[in-house]
């Protein structure tokens, strides 16, 4: 932890950013081993947002520093405000931008705000109170009172400016969080891992909460529970995942109930999905086949969408070809890639032509995604380009969500429903290590730059494609999963890969409604 006393220390406003979000990051923030911190794109996505905002809202290049306040520049960056709290504390704020506004301050006869940009369709706390120190430390050098701030958001689209009061109620608030900041940072030990545990993917320290949620069997840890459940298990006196593995279901269901009685229900899952990740062991389901529509397929496409939801545009529609042998047998290595990028400028109509034309080529053949997104886009598209009922329900019939039939047909051992928890299970690596959605996000914004005649180098291209195969071949490593152990599970029984036909056709259909023939699809 160093030298310095930790009552020396400023308290600023990333360790105030960090502590809203997550008692425990801003601990780690301070005295964490920094070589253990991941690398996540989200940030710099952050500030890229923060960037395209800032140049929507100012006419002219922002000056620098005290010097450019005394200027009177209608913006301000690299300011660094210092001051202390009541108590004493050193605090300390970096804002990232200040807007000039109508007043007098020391330096004449205007003053400065605070502006902040913002992801998200909201104003959060967090929000608030980052406006708040900045304000509290401006006001005592521009020696004049700041009564609201600016958060920005959607430069994507259009610039949104919200305006902030900063009035006394939030003051106090800001107090509180220092005090509660400062008691913490005291601590000897991080505080307790956050009850819901869904934005960690988010945080660069999630590889050191992860290991110690494994080691003492956070309720986090067992998928299907979030801060609510948790709650609950703990007030019944279950506190980690080893508890919920032993406890009985049907006297948990009783126990449940008192808080409502649709909690009932899921006590034998939750119980059942404790011991198979304390067992390590995979559990069937259902003994009918997972993935029926593939008995006589001629072949699948694997699909997979890029997005960047702050411009909403999808600009990746992702095709991986895998033909089926002669012998009925799939090999990957005959896999092809199809990457159709979709430009906003274009226009959707032609978009959806593209699309529509490459389906047309493989009819017939049924389309693995992973997870609902890739479904309700594509048949949203197809509503507004005016598509027929009769063709979207075909469509929508030959959609395959990957995702759905493992969570209908396997109870697997895993903390994570998600394609790269469960493909890596089954010991799929991708070809670009630590790479996720938000890379490929990045990578794709500095591609696109302002327009067509600002494109960046097509490496960044190359990195997304790559990516997003990746996802396609992913998605069948998990298919091909399931059709071997629904092969398996009919060879012990005695059947052949006929029976299993001929069963299917006269079973009743997973999902009646879509239960069309390759060449009916």
């Amino acid at each position: 932890m160093g030298d310095t006393p930790s009552a020396d220390k400023p308290l600023t406003d990333r360790l105030l950013r960090s502590w809203t979000r997550c008692r425990r990051r801003a601990w780690l923030d301070r005295h964490g081993d920094q070589g253990k911190r991941i690398y996540t794109a989200h940030r710099t996505l952050q500030l890229d947002d923060q960037q395209r905002s800032f140049v929507a809202l100012l006419p002219h290049k922002p000056g620098h520093g005290l010097a450019a306040c005394e200027r009177g520049e209608a913006g301000v960056v690299g300011l660094r405000l210092r001051g202390r709290t009541e108590e004493g504390q050193s605090i300390e704020a970096h804002p990232a931008l200040l807007q000039r506004q109508p007043g007098r301050s020391r330096w004449g006869d205007y003053l400065y705000r605070p502006v902040l940009a913002r992801q998200g369709r909201r104003l959060t706390r967090e929000h608030r109170l980052q406006l708040a120190l900045s304000a509290r430390l401006l006001a005592g050098v521009q020696q004049a009172p700041v009564t609201d701030g600016l958060a920005l958001s959607g430069a994507g689209r259009y610039l949104e400016k919200d305006k902030v009061s900063l009035g006394e109620n939030l003051q106090r608030q800001l107090d509180e969080a220092l005090r509660r900041l400062a008691i913490d940072l005291e601590r000897t030990d991080p505080p307790p891992l956050a009850s819901d545990r869904r934005k960690c993917s988010l945080c660069s320290w999630r590889g050191v909460c992860n290991a110690e949620a494994r080691r003492v069997g956070h309720l986090s840890e067992v998928s299907g529970i979030g801060a609510k459940r948790r709650e609950m298990l703990l007030e019944l006196g279950i506190d980690g995942l080893n508890a919920l593995a032993d406890a009985d279901p049907e006297r948990l269901a009783e126990q449940l109930q008192q808080f409502g009685d649709q909690h009932g229900a899921v006590a034998a899952p939750l119980v059942a999905q404790a011991r198979a990740q304390r067992n390590g062991q995979a559990e069937a389901l259902t003994d009918s086949a997972a993935l029926p529509e593939l008995i006589n397929a001629p072949g699948v496409l694997l699909y997979d969408i890029e997005s960047d939801p702050d411009a909403r545009d999808d600009f990746l529609h992702g095709f991986v070809c895998l033909p089926r042998d002669s012998d009925g047998r799939w090999d990957p290595q005959r896999a092809t890639y199809h990457p159709l990028l979709m430009l906003q400028e274009q226009g959707e109509a032609r978009c959806w032509k593209r699309i529509k034309r490459f389906l047309k080529r493989y009819e017939g053949w049924p389309v693995l995604h992973y997870g609902e997104t890739e479904s309700l886009a594509l048949r949203k598209m197809a509503k507004r380009q005016g598509v027929s009922d009769v063709e979207r329900h075909a469509l929508r019939c030959r959609l395959v969500d990957v995702h759905a039939r493992v969570r209908s047909h396997w109870r697997l051992p895993l903390n994570s429903y998600g394609l790269k928890t469960v493909a890596d299970w089954l010991g799929f690596g991708w070809s670009q290590a630590g790479v996720d959605g938000a890379r490929a996000l990045l990578w794709w914004r500095q591609w696109r730059g302002t327009g067509p005649r600002d494109r960046g180098h097509d490496q960044a291209l190359r990195w997304i494609f790559a990516y997003n195969r990746d996802d396609g071949l992913a998605t069948w490593t998990v298919a091909a999963w399931m059709l071997a152990e629904d092969n398996r599970s009919q060879a012990r029984v005695g059947g052949s890969q006929k029976a299993l036909g001929r069963q299917m056709e006269t079973s009743t259909p997973l999902f009646p409604a879509c239960n069309v023939s390759a060449s009916s699809a």
